[in-house]
Formats: structure tokens, sequence, C-alpha cells
């Protein structure tokens, strides 16, 4: 491999476009490529479409140095990087479309000696079945194409400084592949790079994500505990972590986000017998979104039946998790287009979001004045400023008041 080869990125979403433009950084000529034409035009103008702090000044850097160009369609290269979604279908069974559609599109630009990796949280698998589809239409590269999986393991509203420095998992379909791919990582990765096997990576990130929605389903599972015995469950965590050894995690209105909400599904489709537990989170963080929807409901009726009208209820915040414009698998979202569907008046707040995308949105101090109901469902920093009369009802579902 060149000492500074040429990467085609595809998918330029939330994870591959900051991959990319720290590819980009280190001085290796880098080709986005994205289905999307505004995507390819937004970051060819050196923009971003996506929220992450730093993100669009290193863009426009590396955009205007000429090492990162968007296209529809990819060229060739000496490594290609798939980061694209793999949501889940029906009955929660893995969607890997976008993965294969991603592979067949490279197929003809592949030449001997070609790195393919895969970055896309996938089911255990996945890498070997992408390696397969290569060499069905592509015999000629037997025993000269190298394929790996490296999944990121990144904070959204971090992410920059996170793909720089976090350790790495990094698992080929051979060891030659493992070691090609932890060589081009170390080109702009200084934290550790772990070698092991293609399973073993592609299970790490999915028991990553499972481990930790375990830890908020409990978090989840207290907090309705604690309202139903008249219990402050954020007082009783805060006592519960003084223990040295005990390290509660936040309740919330549930489990968003593409990782954490779906991952654990990947390992229930595969393992269902064997995975009693993670299936149970699973159902604990999805039902304490119905459970905070309920409560709501319940808080609507209550208002309207005492005042002879309809609440106007406020709703604080869309996205998955604080701080961000990521809407996917948001239980935040989820709950406020439910009250929408089922009638309620309703004040969508997300001041993370430029445009609404379709959607009315209300500014928070807007929204504190004219709502009856006040419900706080994503843990915003700027939430914590507001100020509202005593006459307004407080929901408050993430620990903010």
């Amino acid at each position: 491999m060149a000492d500074k080869p040429t990467v085609v990125m595809m998918g330029l979403g939330y994870i591959g476009l900051p991959t990319a433009a720290l590819i980009a950084s280190r001085g290796m000529q880098v080709t986005g490529v994205d289905i999307h034409r505004n995507v390819v035009d937004t970051i060819n103008r050196g923009e971003i479409h996506i929220v992450e702090p730093d993100l669009d000044g290193l863009v426009h850097h590396v955009v205007h140095k000429g090492l990162l160009t968007a296209t529809t369609e990819p060229v060739p290269a000496d490594v290609y990087l798939i980061a694209v979604p793999t949501p889940f279908k029906g009955d929660h069974k893995p969607d890997l479309s976008f993965v294969m559609a991603a592979t067949k599109k490279i197929i003809p630009s592949l030449k001997k000696g070609t790195l393919v990796i895969l970055e896309s949280t996938s089911p255990v698998g996945t890498t070997r079945k992408l390696q397969n589809l290569i060499l069905k239409e592509r015999p000629d590269l037997k025993n000269d194409l190298y394929v790996a999986y490296c999944p990121e393991r990144v904070l959204p509203g971090n992410v920059l400084h996170e793909l720089k420095h976090n350790d790495r998992a990094i698992g080929g379909i051979c060891r030659e592949s493992t070691a090609r791919a932890i060589a081009f990582y170390k080109h702009f990765v200084v934290g550790d790079l772990h070698p092991t096997n293609a399973k073993t990576a592609e299970m790490v990130k999915l028991v990553e994500n499972a481990s930790r929605d375990n830890q908020i389903a409990f978090a989840n599972e207290l907090s309705m505990i604690c309202d139903a015995a008249d219990i402050d469950v954020w007082e009783l965590i805060a006592l519960a972590n003084k223990h040295p050894r005990v390290n509660i995690l936040r309740p919330g209105t549930g489990v968003g986000g593409h990782c954490i909400a779906v991952d654990p599904w990947f390992i229930v489709s595969e393992f269902p017998e064997q995975s009693q537990i993670i299936r149970k989170a699973r159902e604990v963080n999805n039902y304490k979104t119905e459970w905070a929807i309920e409560k709501i409901k319940n808080s609507a009726l209550q208002f309207e039946a005492s005042n002879n009208k309809k609440p106007i209820i406020a709703c604080m915040g869309l996205a998955f998790k604080p701080d961000i414009d990521d809407l996917r698998e948001s239980p935040a979202l989820y709950v406020t287009d439910t009250l929408i569907d089922q009638g309620f008046t309703v004040l969508q707040v997300e001041p993370n979001l430029e445009n609404g995308n379709g959607r009315e949105l209300s500014s928070a101090k807007e929204a504190v004045i004219a709502a009856d109901i006040i419900v706080f469902l994503v843990e915003h920093k700027g939430f914590r400023s507001l100020s509202f009369s005593d006459d307004k009802h407080i929901m408050d579902f993430v620990g903010l008041t």
C-alpha cells in the first residue's frame, strides 16, 4: 500500500463524513460517495449537512485544499470504507441492503491488492458475506483482495476527537487483511489498534451497545419503580452511586440513536435462545417510552377535566440525545409524534435543528410561555436556563428540573 493511499468513503452521514474529513486532513486523497445529490453538492461547497462540533471548519479546509471531493459514484482507489446505515426491518431483523448495495457499487472499481473495510454496524458474518459478494462477481480478485471490519465507537457531539483518540478493534477475514487494515488506520488514529478476526470485531460492536442498553434499562426500570413508590429517582440514584462499586446511569425517555436502540436486536435475531437479558433490556427501554406517553396523556386528561379545555403540551427536545440534531430512533420524537397523531395540541421544540424538515418548530422560550404542560424529553443544556411560571405543569423525564 502507498505511503498515502487513495481512499473512497461510501456514505457521507454522521460517521462517514467526519471519518472522510479526518483522513483527508492527514494528506490522503479522499473521494466521498453518497446517493443524495444535495449531500454531495453541500460538501463540495465546503459545507456540511449535519450538526457536529468543529466538523464544518475541517470539511471546509480539506475540500478547499482539494483533499476531499464528494460524488455519487465511486472511483478507483487503494482503500474503500463502507459506512452506510444498517437499520432493521420487520421483527427486528437486520437490513443489510445498504451495505450490499454499496458493495456492489464499488465492485467494478476494485483492483488487485485493494483493501475494503466495513465500518457499518453489522451482524456477525457480514464481512464474510461482503467478501463473497465481491468474489462472486470478481473471481479475478481471489487471493488478492483484503477485507476487514472495524466498527466506530464514537459519541455524537465529540466525533472528531473520538475518531482520532479511541481504541479500535480491527478484524480481517485473514491475518494479512487485519495487518493491512491496521496499517491504514495508523495514518489517522492515535488510539490503540487491537487486532482480531472479523467475526469477533463484528460482535464487539454489538456487545458494547448491548451492554449500554442493559445499564440504561436498569435505570429506566428503576425510574418507573420509584414513580410507583413515590420516591425521587434522581435523589435515589445519587445516593446509591455514593457506593464505591455502584454506578447507575441516568434514566430517560427511552433509548434512541442508530446504535444502542438497534444493535442489540442484531444479537437477538441471530441468537434468540441465548440472548434473554439482552432482549429484555430492549423491551424495558421500549416500554419506558410508552410509559412516558401514558403519563403525559393522563396529565393532559386531568388538566382538561379541571380546566374545561384541552392543554397545550410543549415537547422539549426531539433528538435522541442531548445537544445534537440526530433524530434517528429517537424516543422523544416518537413521544411527540404519538401525541400529535392522537389529537393533542403539541408545540415541538428542538433547538439543534436549523429547520424542521416539514415540522413546525417552536423556540424553547415561546413554548414554555404558551404551554400548559411542559414535558422535558431530552436533556439539552439550553433548557436548564429556562424559567416558567408556577402555574405550569412540569413533567421531567430526564432530570433537568
